[in-house]
């Protein structure tokens, strides 16, 4: 995994997995923690890889990047993962130049996502390029790209109904709880996970079921104190995990481990308990579906849930589309400029020799210095080249006829 890379669209690629093919277990297997995510963009500068981030979520893992060849980035994200490249190369999509650049808009718009239009995606991308952009890995191009993508989604959000209503996997959670699960005010819940995942489903355990009985438990006791203050709920020390998990009733576990914090054991002699997992890897050890006590759910089969926001939201797309078709004319605009700035700046530096040149001034003695109307006339000229240049991709003809344009102009001024 070698040799340097070619910054230009032709060459930039995404390769990933999603819910679409792969389920919870495939998916976690690819999961990329800060450490590893990490360790990948090392590798990344070491190999000459640019412009190199991974999206890693509940609902896929996408390594972007410019490079030679696909196989390049497969294998940077395969190294620091427990899936295997063959796995990957089985289950992947690959896509390079504008159609990746069409699939990251899409992502960031929530039209990829499991659930359509959650707009939750959008802060974990921004989390992803800042991760890079912090270890030297984002250029010009991506730093632009991903603000577009940005801006577009902000769009989207402003002018259309596609992330209207309440629809996400912490929803979703308590909406099957709503359904299924009888007497909800009396039961014992506990919410074990106080990250962005774990604040979103307690409060809908209060707001949407006045659930009295929630109690939180997190790694860092002081992170879950804050919470059962701020939502007037119940909390725990992560020490006593195991006699919490006796006594409850529900549990919901949104925790970022490698590995199960809920065991088949931990449950095995315990009363009937209902348990979900919002978890990418499992942190419930999927072996607790062997129990006849325990009911456990995971993310995909939330997901499957569908009601009428989600078809309002389907009939958001082709409005969506055309917002994101807008805002990538804009990026290929940007893109192809840019790549003008080197000959732009070469022909106006001829430009300005020409102008000092002998045969240029023939009836001056001394070769005159540039003016303010003289650098003017020369800027006309490279923004009437830039213009032509956008839509003709004929860099050495243009070099010709704005070269012709600066001397006509100047014998008949």
């Amino acid at each position: 995994m070698t040799g340097a890379s070619i910054a230009d669209i032709n060459n930039f690629f995404i390769a990933g997995i999603n819910y679409k093919k792969t389920d919870v277990s495939i998916r976690g297997s690819f999961a990329i923690n800060s450490n590893q995510y990490d360790t990948l963009l090392q590798n990344a500068s070491v190999n000459k890889l640019k412009d190199v981030f991974v999206l890693s979520t509940c609902n896929r893992t996408e390594i972007y990047g410019i490079a030679n060849h696909q196989n390049e980035l497969v294998e940077l994200l395969c190294s620091q993962t427990s899936g295997s490249i063959d796995t990957f190369q089985e289950l992947a999509y690959i896509k390079k130049g504008s159609e990746a650049i069409e699939h990251l808009f899409e992502v960031g718009a929530g039209l990829d996502s499991q659930i359509l239009g959650d707009y939750e995606i959008i802060g974990q991308l921004k989390q992803a390029a800042k991760f890079a952009k912090e270890r030297n890995c984002i250029s010009t191009f991506s730093e632009r790209l991903i603000n577009s993508v940005l801006q577009s989604s902000k769009n989207i959000k402003s002018n259309t109904e596609l992330s209207s209503g309440t629809v996400s996997v912490s929803f979703a959670a308590v909406q099957f709880l709503r359904r299924e699960v009888s007497e909800i005010k009396n039961k014992n819940i506990l919410l074990i996970g106080a990250g962005k995942i774990g604040r979103n489903t307690c409060k809908y355990l209060v707001e949407l079921l006045n659930a009295a009985n929630v109690t939180i438990i997190n790694r860092t006791d002081e992170t879950a104190i804050e919470l059962a203050k701020a939502m007037q709920i119940n909390y725990a020390p992560y020490a006593d995990l195991e006699n919490q998990i006796k006594v409850a009733d529900i549990i919901l576990v949104s925790t970022n481990a490698e590995t199960p914090v809920i065991l088949k054991k931990d449950v095995d002699a315990t009363t009937q308990k209902v348990l979900i997992d919002l978890s990418i890897p499992n942190n419930i050890d999927t072996s607790v579906r062997d129990l006849s006590h325990i009911t456990l759910i995971n993310v995909d089969e939330l997901s499957k849930q569908n009601d009428e926001t989600l078809q309002k939201r389907e009939a958001e797309i082709p409005q969506v589309k055309e917002i994101i078709a807008n805002h990538i004319s804009d990026f290929i605009d940007w893109h192809e400029m840019r790549r003008n700035v080197p000959v732009l700046k070469a022909v106006k530096q001829k430009l300005m020799e020409i102008h000092k040149d002998d045969l240029f001034n023939y009836e001056y003695a001394e070769p005159l210095a540039v003016s303010a109307d003289d650098t003017e006339s020369i800027q006309k000229v490279i923004n009437t080249m830039a213009v032509k240049l956008r839509s003709h991709n004929t860099k050495g003809c243009q070099y010709i006829e704005a070269i012709n344009d600066y001397i006509t102009a100047g014998i008949n001024s």
